[in-house]
């Protein structure tokens, strides 16, 4: 009977994320970026948080990637979406297929044990720092552990303006000024549907409608 209990469905590992929300925000008069809300729900005894939601922006998935590669260098790294000099909200599909593209990278990468044995990927989908902030936490450099940085950060997707202007960016942010890769974007003229959300920012409606199935691990 203990035997038939063990190998029961909802006995399984399981880790599922979700890539969605794409929303735009403004860091100042003249420039804008877009990030996207990354939710978790796992049964993973690897994971802090059973549940967890942050937002992140291409530019910090980007660095992602290339700390996970320096920390495994044996593997064969998933890649992420390219960066497009041209992406626009107001062009759907592409929303859409960034959202996809991230959501596969990180679903690759937490299903590979070594990955997940890196706390900067731990503290980037379970945390509210920033980049500058988690590369610290990980090397022991702030007053706070990993997991106190984890325990302590809010999961409600409130905006985390803070060390982001500062700490990165990508050919996603736009500018009036029409310089380098920016992309001069209006969200006015935007097809997309926009709302204002509490903190000013437009959230933008391009999110993948369904959740995955979860990962489940035999």
């Amino acid at each position: 009977m203990e035997n038939v209990l063990h190998d029961l469905p909802w006995q399984s590992e399981f880790i599922s994320i979700c890539v969605r929300d794409a929303r735009l925000h403004k860091s100042d008069l003249w420039h804008t970026y877009v990030d996207y809300e990354i939710c978790l729900h796992t049964n993973s005894m690897c994971f802090r948080k059973k549940t967890s939601c942050v937002r992140r922006r291409y530019s910090e998935f980007v660095w992602l990637r290339h700390c996970l590669e320096q920390n495994a260098l044996i593997i064969v790294l998933p890649k992420l979406p390219p960066r497009n000099p041209f992406f626009s909200l107001s062009n759907t599909e592409q929303v859409m297929q960034r959202m996809k593209g991230l959501q596969e990278f990180l679903e690759s990468v937490v299903q590979t044990p070594l990955l997940l044995s890196d706390s900067r990927l731990h503290l980037f989908l379970q945390s509210d720092l920033s980049i500058t902030k988690i590369d610290r936490c990980a090397q022991g450099k702030t007053r706070y552990t990993v997991a106190e940085a984890i325990q302590r950060s809010r999961c409600d997707c409130m905006n985390q303006s803070e060390d982001k202007v500062s700490s990165d960016s990508d050919c996603e942010s736009t500018s009036s000024s029409g310089l380098g890769h920016s992309v001069d974007i209006s969200v006015r003229e935007s097809p997309l549907p926009f709302l204002e959300s509490s903190h000013g920012d437009k959230h933008l409606f391009g999110s993948l409608s369904e959740c995955p199935t979860p990962l489940t691990k035999a």
